[in-house]
């Protein structure tokens, strides 16, 4: 077997326009029952994208579905595990803390019609729902121009094309599991009021980079706990990258705003060395931006789905 990004999950390409993110915990107490639904979901999942895409070729559908270190050791006690995947407990910093949020499954669903990512979660949640609890839904939107909700444009580092795969799928260092990947899931509020009370330079102090045009600050102008500094790894003179789809979500009714970070790596241990030197560097954006949930889990490849679906774990 060899890297093929098209036996891979939606774990690289678009952060879409409109984006349902669901953490699932299962009930742990009939483990048949649950790993039979679960089984059912991994074999029903590209059919559902399959049909949604005939019917709205223009929506753009992408969908990933990932199990969490816990719940493969429940379900599938006996299977061979991807080699990273571990329970993300937290992290803690000097000030401020990352919650580690104990969570089972995770679906992740972008489309440009938000009716689309309304019928994919409904059709998944069919087989599931009799088996799980909702720990956390969230329902994102593309800001404008691409920009995260605080106005800096979201990504600009990310990788893409031959990069994209290069870092965001396991390769043959886990043939096992070769093509999937390691999503980190996390929700940050954004204490709006205190950051809109900065002016536009104080935020790119914070940020590092410039607000309207998007440019990198110089290296003498950048503060060392800017974001862009901080939450970089860069072991052995290496920059090690992942691929963000970090998505807006507003209540602003209730004054409730924030970011939901998602991250897909080939390594997971590239994503948990970036959190780590973001809570131990005491990250600027953190003074402003509060994690409140946190997990990893791995995506199947679609050929580990179907092994799922056949009952071979």
């Amino acid at each position: 077997m060899s890297v093929n990004p098209l036996r891979s999950q939606d774990v690289y390409i678009d952060a879409g326009k409109n984006v349902t993110f669901l953490m699932l915990s299962l009930l742990h107490k009939e483990q048949a029952t649950e790993k039979e639904a679960v089984e059912e979901t991994a074999d029903r999942l590209q059919a559902i994208k399959r049909s949604l895409n005939v019917r709205y070729p223009d929506s753009h559908l992408r969908i990933a579905f990932g199990i969490s270190s816990l719940a493969w050791d429940y379900l599938f006690p006996s299977a061979p595990k991807p080699n990273e995947l571990e329970d993300f407990t937290g992290i803690k910093g000097d000030k401020y803390d990352a919650p580690g949020t104990p969570a089972d499954l995770f679906l992740h669903v972008r489309a440009d019609d938000q009716s689309v990512t309304y019928e994919v979660v409904d059709e998944v949640m069919t087989f599931l729902r009799p088996v799980t609890t909702t720990v956390d839904e969230t329902h994102g939107f593309r800001y404008f121009e691409g920009r995260a909700i605080i106005g800096f444009v979201d990504g600009t580092e990310n990788p893409i094309d031959d990069d994209a795969i290069e870092w965001g799928i396991i390769h043959d260092e886990d043939p096992e599991f070769e093509n999937g990947s390691y999503a980190f899931a996390q929700k940050y509020l954004h204490q709006m009021d205190n950051w809109k009370d900065l002016s536009a330079e104080q935020q790119e102090q914070v940020i590092g980079r410039k607000k309207f045009t998007d440019l990198e600050q110089d290296d003498e102008e950048k503060n060392q706990r800017a974001h862009n500094v901080a939450a970089q790894d860069n072991r052995n003179g290496i920059e090690h990258k992942i691929v963000r789809m970090n998505v807006p979500f507003s209540d602003p009714g209730q004054n409730i705003t924030g970011t939901y970070f998602i991250g897909y790596a080939r390594y997971w241990n590239v994503t948990k060395a970036m959190l780590t030197n973001m809570f131990t560097k005491n990250d600027l954006i953190l003074d402003y931006s509060t994690p409140v949930s946190g997990q990893v889990f791995f995506i199947p490849s679609l050929d580990t789905l179907d092994k799922i679906a056949d009952n071979q774990y």
